[in-house]
């Protein structure tokens, strides 16, 4: 059974740092992607970044330069380092993953695996 669990949510000020982790089991690691979304207020659930299992990532253009995908194969887990954390940042964030997975998307859709989310909130 393919388990993903998220943390490392918590409340920061305006330009604070957060690293959520993702800890993912139940699949085998090769050729799967994960990807950070998130879903703020009303707006649609929202690709942020995505990193397949050699290491490639995929940003959406309003973080690139501020938050860090990587992972730890030994550990199955799957970090996303958010620096210069900006109040739209707040969202409640969600790691996904696509099984054979050749491609990286930031598409919803594209993943079928989800987890329950951990919660980002930036104050001002």
């Amino acid at each position: 059974q393919v388990q993903l669990a998220e943390s490392g949510g918590g409340s920061v000020p305006a330009g604070g740092s957060l690293r959520l982790s993702c800890v993912a089991s139940g699949y085998p690691y090769s050729h799967n992607c994960i990807g950070w979304f998130r879903h703020a207020h009303a707006n649609e659930r929202e690709g942020v970044a995505s990193i397949d299992s050699d290491g490639s990532t995929s940003y959406a253009d309003s973080v690139k330069g501020r938050f860090t995908i990587s992972r730890d194969v030994a550990e199955r887990t799957i970090y996303l380092q958010m620096s210069n954390l900006k109040p739209e940042d707040t969202a409640m964030y969600y790691c996904a993953l696509r099984r054979s997975c050749y491609y990286l998307s930031l598409a919803r859709n594209y993943f079928t695996y989800w987890g329950q989310g951990t919660q980002v909130t930036v104050s001002t």
